[in-house]
C-alpha cells in the first residue's frame, strides 16, 4: 500500500481530509508519519489522537537545506512514496524536491499561477477578482510554481470578507486534494510542460 508522509504548521484540516478519505475507502493508502515544524501545531494533536506517527522537527533558526535533510531522513525511515504539504509554511530546498522528484504535492488556495505565496485569499479580494479557487500541484525549487494537477472555481461575493472566502475554498481543498492524490498514486497521468494530462 502508498504510503504518504505528511507535511503541517497548523491546524492540519487538510491533513484530516486526507486521513477521512482513506478511513472512508476513497483513497488507496496509509499515512505513514505527520511532521511538523512547529511544536505547537494543532494537526500534530490530531494526527496523535487518531494514533498515527507524529513528530516535530523543529525548524526555527535552522538553514533551509540543513532542516530538510532532517525531514528527509524521516520520510525515508518511514519508506514514504508520496509526500503530502498540507499547510506546510516552508519552502522546500532544491535537495528535498531532488529527493523526492514527481513525489512532493501541495495545495494552495487559489486558481494558480494568479495569487502565488501567503495570504492568497487576501490578494484575490484586493484585486477584486469574481471568482477564486485552489490548486493542487507538483512541488519544484520555486513557489506555488510545479506543474497543475487539479483546481476548483468558487465564486468571490461581495459580502466575502478574508475568512468567508478561505472557508468557501478550504471545503474544494478537502475535495480535490483527494481526488489529485489518487491520481498521482494510480500512476495514471503524464506531465507536459506545467500541465498534468491524465492517460488510461
Amino acid at each position: 500500500m502508498n504510503r504518504l508522509g505528511i507535511l503541517i504548521s497548523g491546524r492540519g484540516s487538510n491533513f484530516e481530509a486526507i486521513a477521512d478519505s482513506i478511513g472512508a475507502g476513497k483513497l488507496d493508502a496509509e499515512i505513514a508519519i505527520v511532521i511538523s515544524n512547529n511544536p505547537n501545531a494543532e494537526g500534530l494533536r490530531r494526527a496523535q489522537q487518531r494514533g498515527l506517527r507524529a513528530v516535530c522537527v523543529r525548524s526555527r533558526a535552522m538553514e533551509r537545506e540543513a532542516y530538510d535533510r532532517l525531514v528527509v531522513e524521516k520520510l525515508r525511515a518511514e519508506r514514504v512514496d508520496l509526500v503530502c504539504l498540507a499547510g506546510f509554511m516552508r519552502l522546500l530546498s532544491a535537495y528535498f524536491v531532488g529527493e523526492f522528484p514527481q513525489r512532493i504535492l501541495n495545495i494552495h488556495p487559489s486558481l494558480l499561477p494568479a495569487f502565488p505565496g501567503l495570504e492568497a485569499q487576501l490578494q484575490a479580494l484586493e484585486h477584486g477578482v469574481k471568482h477564486s479557487g485552489c490548486t493542487v500541484h507538483f512541488v519544484d525549487e520555486k513557489l506555488d510554481a510545479g506543474p497543475i494537477i487539479a483546481q476548483a472555481t468558487v465564486p468571490v461575493l461581495d459580502s466575502d470578507d478574508e475568512g468567508a472566502l478561505a472557508a468557501r475554498i478550504l471545503r474544494e481543498e478537502h475535495r480535490i486534494y483527494t481526488e489529485a492524490i489518487r491520481l498521482v498514486l494510480s500512476g495514471k497521468y503524464r506531465i507536459d510542460g506545467r500541465r498534468v494530462l491524465p492517460t488510461q
